[in-house]
């Protein structure tokens, strides 16, 4: 493709802002287009259309509906960040609990949360484990 040519294409993707690839020129106009030298004489080769943009390619529906699935998908099922908020507010609840029915302190509470914050326990039965080894719960 002559200079002439690639330039008049780069003019005609910023005149219709889209990209160089997507610029269609008439093969048959060709030195009527290259005989353009302003971005006035390209505007008006494409009021007379001869320059075009070619439309815009794009998967098929067939194709997007081909390509879902969960072969396809890659990574696990939840993230790690969903998988941490669940544990985390089920733990927070639990203890919630605790401190309601004044089985543990307001201070056992709070300190049962920061461990909780910074990953102590895996899960609820640990918390469980740990407030009766370090005999927690208050006695009755």
């Amino acid at each position: 493709m002559p200079n002439t040519l690639r330039s008049i294409r780069r003019m005609a993707a910023e005149i219709l802002k889209v990209g160089e690839n997507r610029i269609w020129i008439n093969p048959e106009e060709l030195e009527r287009v290259s005989e353009a030298i302003t971005r006035e004489d390209v505007k008006a080769l494409i009021k007379e259309g001869i320059i075009k943009k070619r439309p815009e390619k794009g998967i098929s529906k067939k194709e997007k509906r081909k390509r879902k699935g969960p072969g396809s998908r890659k990574g696990p099922s939840i993230s790690r960040k969903v998988k941490w908020i669940m544990k985390v507010r089920a733990q927070r609840k639990f203890i919630k609990q605790l401190k309601a029915k004044r089985i543990i302190s307001k201070s056992t509470y709070r300190m049962l949360y920061r461990m909780i914050k910074g990953n102590a326990f895996n899960s609820i039965s640990q918390i469980k484990t740990y407030i009766k080894e370090k005999n927690l719960a208050r006695r009755r």
